[in-house]
């Protein structure tokens, strides 16, 4: 299969979708105004747009590996928060996670090896990986917190659970 022509292909029928958007296509052209952060998983089956059922230009998403926060992820809630003045922002994590599998079963990668430290972190308390999921979605939040301590919005985390689609919001 050609992946580039697969790709266009996409890309048209995208184009095709979106010919009787007008409204929403103006909105896009003149800038975007989210109103959610959601900080997820690089995994592919994790569509923040899809699991929300929102529109182009409604959700600031941000994607790592385990949805671990590092430095360009800050920059990003960063901007969220400042210049697009978002006042909720949700740390999605997910069942089925390959990073928090990675972390727990101690696997190697010259490049992972921030993302699964972190998560190795929760790791500690339990083996479960839907647990060391939540956890630590939870302990990105605290992450978050520490470093945005004037952010007067809500920062929250919550679990999608890919075999139900559903996603349960995580109280602390």
């Amino acid at each position: 299969m050609d992946i580039e022509a697969k790709l266009k292909e996409g890309n048209l029928i995208f184009q095709e979708k979106m010919e009787g958007k007008s409204l929403l296509n103006e909105r896009l052209i003149k800038g975007q105004n989210p109103f959610a952060i959601v900080v997820t998983c690089s995994d592919s089956r994790v569509i923040p747009e899809e699991i929300f059922s929102v529109s182009l230009g409604e959700l600031f998403v941000i994607r790592s590996a385990g949805n671990v926060i590092n430095e360009g992820e800050l920059a990003s809630i960063e901007y969220g928060i400042h210049h697009l003045h978002i006042d909720y922002v949700l740390v999605l994590a997910h069942t089925l996670c390959g990073a928090v599998h990675a972390a727990i079963h101690d696997e190697k990668g010259m490049y992972l090896a921030p993302i699964l430290s972190k998560i190795k972190e929760v790791t500690s308390i339990n083996k479960d990986e839907r647990q060391t999921s939540i956890d630590n979605a939870i302990k990105q939040v605290e992450y978050i917190k520490n470093k945005f301590p004037d952010y007067k919005g809500t920062i929250e985390a919550g679990l999608y659970d890919i075999a139900t689609n559903s996603v349960l919001f995580i109280d602390k």
